[in-house]
């Protein structure tokens, strides 16, 4: 197979197309899940169904996405990137088809089942897509293109699902995916390149049974960590399970030339520096939107629009620094943007335990404007690096083994909130959400995205600069 170099010029995103089509696809997936969430209410009392069970929906979405995750680099190697991102949208347009058209809860769990599976194989494929036909000096600019237009479905995502609920049928939150999967197939079949399959190794399948599973049941068991919805044994049980199945699945593959995960990717410097040390921060980026929603809206009393409001100019804030973050990354390099702006990402996270009722709102939008901003700054920089060192041939491999990790540490992060939350109300013998009890949570994520530092100043001064053109430019 061709190496991402080795493309025409013509199939080089210069003029952005390629992962500007991408992103505005895996916008659906992002759109729907903030659209969803805000929802629920009205779509549990048109399916007649207690709310709490109909976060089934949610949850087995998640769960269906993680099982079907480690087969996604298999395959776009099999068949075909673009093939396999096209039966995505296919399949993803007519899973939100069926949601919309459920009747009754076990109908539409269902369909988000088939949702998720579709959701598994888009977001990595879609990602191998763009790495495989770009050369690696445009790949940061590419990727910060990519996420632009799915960084818009938080952003208008509870806009847009209160004024369904309020005006229209919950069944448009599942039908509004329709006309975007048709643009986007339409754009995809015009402007994307073919990306040919690979020869891939014979199919482990019990390693796809002991990775899937297992990483279904760790994100199941930090979902319901400290929200008292599951017995405790229970979850503990989950993640007794998700371990058991993971130690398994190494145990496994130890020797094993075919197996479905290649974590020897983690002995690349670079890969293991985005990937693990990236994940606290992503662990730290997983809580905030949770605990921001419960600080601005149960502790200071905010509405639900008012909350929209304030947590929209982060996302603003991230979507300005995607044009700013390529010749940031040019002039100062990766690990010098990593090791600084941990600093100043993590101290946003900590900024946000000073608010109060009496913090003016101005103050508010300052903090999250500048915070949305450096951590956009970081998440290009993390998925830029992660694939500086990987050869062509494993670029699959690495898309997946990526996605699995930031699906699993996101659960982590909000699960580690739900628990300090949980604490901080025992230790101070209240029963319901007060500032005091909220406030002090931001300092520990704050301070979890820290222990990044050790995988970033481990890095010699010029990794990934191929990535970025810094090489190039000298």
């Amino acid at each position: 197979m061709s190496s991402p170099d080795s493309f025409p010029a013509e199939t080089a995103p210069a003029d952005w197309r390629v992962p500007a089509i991408i992103g505005a696809a895996l916008m659906m997936q992002t759109l729907n899940a903030t659209v969803l969430t805000n929802a629920l209410p009205a779509m549990a009392t048109a399916l007649e169904v207690d709310p709490l069970r109909l976060n089934l929906a949610i949850t087995m979405y998640m769960l269906a996405a993680a099982v079907f995750l480690p087969v996604s680099g298999w395959a776009a190697d099999r068949f075909g990137a673009r093939r396999v991102f096209v039966a995505a949208i296919i399949l993803y347009a007519l899973a939100s088809a069926a949601c919309g058209l459920a009747g009754s809860l076990p109908a539409l769990v269902a369909a988000r089942i088939a949702q998720g599976a579709a959701g598994a194989m888009m977001g990595p494929v879609g990602r191998l897509v763009l790495l495989r036909t770009t050369p690696k000096s445009q790949l940061v600019g590419a990727l910060s293109i990519l996420t632009m237009p799915a960084l818009l479905g938080p952003v208008i995502g509870p806009v847009l699902g209160g004024a369904i609920v309020t005006f229209a049928d919950w069944r448009w939150i599942f039908f509004i995916n329709l006309p975007i999967a048709v643009v986007g197939l339409i754009l995809v079949l015009r402007h994307v390149p073919r990306v040919a399959g690979q020869e891939v190794a014979p199919t482990d399948w019990p390693g796809v049974a002991l990775t899937g599973l297992g990483l279904a049941a760790l994100i199941f068991g930090f979902e319901n960590l400290g929200r008292d919805v599951l017995p405790p044994l229970l979850v503990a049980g989950l993640f007794a399970l998700g371990l058991g199945l993971l130690w398994a699945y190494a145990r496994h593959a130890r020797g094993n030339p075919h197996a479905i995960l290649d974590t020897s990717l983690f002995r690349v410097g670079t890969f293991r520096a985005s990937v693990v040390g990236g994940g606290f921060m992503r662990m730290a980026m997983g809580a905030n939107p949770f605990l921001l929603a419960l600080l601005f809206q149960v502790a200071l009393g905010m509405n639900a629009l008012q909350a929209g409001l304030l947590t929209f100019v982060s996302a603003a804030g991230a979507l300005v620094m995607k044009t700013a973050a390529p010749p940031i990354l040019r002039r100062f390099g990766f690990r010098r943007v990593l090791v600084v702006n941990t600093f100043i990402v993590g101290l946003s996270f900590m900024a946000c335990a000073a608010f109060g009722p009496a913090t003016p709102h101005l103050v508010i939008v300052g903090v999250l404007l500048v915070g949305g901003f450096f951590r956009s700054l970081q998440f290009t920089s993390l998925n830029g690096m992660a694939y500086a060192d990987i050869d062509p041939e494993r670029m699959s491999r690495a898309s997946t083994l990526s996605s699995m990790a930031q699906q699993l540490v996101q659960s982590i992060g909000i699960g580690l909130a739900a628990t300090l939350l949980h604490v901080s109300m025992q230790a101070r013998g209240l029963t319901t959400l007060t500032v005091e009890v909220v406030a002090p949570i931001f300092l520990v994520i704050g301070a979890v995205t820290f222990v990044s530092l050790a995988f970033y100043l481990r890095l010699p001064r010029d990794a990934g600069d191929e990535m970025n053109g810094r090489s190039a430019a000298g």
